[in-house]
């Protein structure tokens, strides 16, 4: 972990989803077992919203990615189904 919060935030957006995923399900696990000293619980805490927030972020553009596809996709096939159609008459 990066010492900073700066250094911190780089760092967590350099994550990929399942590195950013996998080190959330660490520091959850890391706080359910409790008996830590309240600034590290603290610390944890922060980086745990830091990394939620980064799951967040990549998990709405891979949304917004598959709807642009599937919007596209969409806008092809009315194309070519209005070709197939006036090709018909």
């Amino acid at each position: 972990m990066t010492d900073s919060p700066a250094g911190q935030t780089a760092e967590i957006a350099a994550l990929s989803f399942d590195e950013a995923f996998a080190e959330l399900q660490r520091v959850v696990g890391e706080l359910e077992q409790g008996g830590l000293a309240l600034e590290r619980s603290i610390e944890l805490y922060e980086r745990g919203v830091a990394l939620h927030e980064r799951c967040a972020t990549l998990l709405n553009d891979a949304e917004l990615r598959v709807q642009r596809l599937l919007e596209r996709a969409a806008g092809q096939l009315t194309v070519a189904e209005g070709q197939t159609e006036d090709d018909a008459d």
